[in-house]
This record gives C-alpha cells, structure tokens and sequence, in this order.
C-alpha cells in the first residue's frame, strides 16, 4: 500500500514469503501539507502488501481508481502495482508484505478487505518472526492460514472509479478538489462541455456509478479525511455543502452503517 517502515522489505524478494510489520516510522508531513496529513507520490513495490489501519485514513490512488482505508479495513496491493498515498490523523497499524509467489492466486487489482479475527491475530503474531530467516514449520503454516484469510476476505465497497473520458475526468477531478461545491448536475456538465443526459450515461457507464453516487462517495472519501484528523462533524458537514450535521450524519450511517462520532470512537478505543 505504502511503504511506511523498512523500504528493503518491500523491494526484498530474497527473504521469507510474508513479513510482517507493525508501528513503524511515519514520514513527516510536507512543509506545505495540511495540518495532520501526510502524503506519497507515485510509487510501486516489488512485493505485494496488505496494510490495515486501526487508527487514522489512508486514501490511495490508482490508474484503475481510488480507495478508502478507514479503522479496521485493511487494502491490497499487488505487487509492481502504481499508487500515491495520503494518511490522515495519526496512524497506527500493520503491514504484509509478500513476495509474487505467495501473490499468485490473490486478487489481481487492488481493494479493500474486511479483516477477520483471525487474520488479525496472525499478522500481529508474525510481526514477531524473524525478517531474514526461513520460516519454521510452525510458521509456514500459519503463513498458510494467513494467505486463504486474504484470498476468501470480503471486498469493501470503498472504491471511488474513475472515468477515462477526458471530459468526464476534468469534472471528477473538479469533484474531488470542491466536494462541497453547490453545482448541479446540469452546472458539472456545462463545465466538462457535455449534455445533462450525456454525463449521466457515460459516468455510469465507465464507473458503474450513478453521478450522485460517485458524486457522494467523494464527499465520504473527502469527510473521512477531516473526521481522522478530528474535524468536528458540523465543520465537515459544512464543508461537504450539507443543509445540516444530521443530513451529513445520515449519509454517512447509510454508506458505513455508523454514526461518525461512533465509528471512529469505537475503532480508536481498539
């Protein structure tokens, strides 16, 4: 996902199978990033990672699209795979990092995955393993538990695609920097120089997502950002262009099935 600790472990294909780690050293943010956010540019990583969150955001850039990694989600990464990265609040979490072998049957395009008890409990046990050993027996079973975990996670409904028209992609990305814009429908496609009717069909067509939904996972990518690093919900609702917090706290029980005060509150208490 992001090589947040011991860059040799990422590019290192000479070791064990999976490693694990944990807590690391966090970059520091850029002189000109936000208060509370730290960003990555395009990077890629020989081996394949699995990286959870248990405290903070992580948002990730793909070609393919965009992820939220909220508390208890964690994303996969294949290997060699294109992202940028930027965290939100401070972070606390762990990593896997696997070679292309251990990667062969795991899904091929990047997404976020539910995180079991068991997968959880594992991972944080082989954060203890040695990194340049081969693996006991009892490890490279529980390597083995590890590997079908992921392979059979559930997928989480966190993805934000994006277009490939140039037009469509000129109003997305305009999206993402407004998400609290007042613009219509009809305003957003006057500036992409398309038809209503057109900007509805092709935005479906290429995303698989209505506007005002992909229109709404945006403000949700955008809101999560601000509650990690301890934005009240009336300023995020405010900044989203919400009436009100409670038609902002709506939305964001209906996408996560949780209040935001809650959600974060119950993860960070982990």
């Amino acid at each position: 996902m992001v090589d947040l600790y011991a860059r040799d472990y990422s590019e290192w294909l000479e070791g064990p199978a999976l490693i694990a780690v944990r807590d690391g050293d966090v970059l520091a943010p850029s002189d000109d990033a936000p208060l509370g956010l730290r960003e990555y540019d395009w990077h890629q990583h020989a081996r394949g990672q699995v990286f959870c969150v248990e405290q903070g955001l992580i948002h990730v850039s793909t070609p393919h699209g965009a992820w939220l990694l909220p508390p208890q989600r964690a994303g996969w990464m294949p290997p060699h795979m294109p992202h940028k990265v930027s965290v939100s609040g401070r972070l606390r979490s762990w990593m896997l990092l696997a070679t292309p072998d251990f990667c062969a049957d795991l899904p091929t395009q990047p997404c976020v995955i539910g995180i079991s008890a068991v997968l959880r409990t594992l991972a944080l046990r082989a954060v203890d393993w040695d990194k340049q050993a081969e693996p006991t027996p009892e490890q490279a079973r529980m390597a083995a538990v590890i590997h079908d975990e992921i392979r059979h996670a559930p997928h989480e409904d966190l993805h934000l695609p994006m277009p490939r028209d140039a037009r469509l992609l000129r109003i997305a990305h305009a999206l993402l920097q407004e998400p609290g814009s007042p613009r219509t429908l009809e305003d957003w496609a006057a500036y992409g120089a398309l038809s209503p009717r057109t900007l509805r069909r092709w935005m479906q067509a290429e995303t698989g997502m209505g506007f005002a939904q992909w229109r709404q996972q945006a403000q949700l990518a955008h809101g999560l950002g601000l509650l990690a690093r301890g934005q009240p919900v009336a300023l995020v609702s405010d900044a989203l262009g919400y009436a009100s917090p409670s038609n902002f706290i709506a939305m964001f029980r209906k996408a996560l099935g949780d209040s935001p005060a809650h959600y974060f509150a119950s993860r960070q208490s982990l």
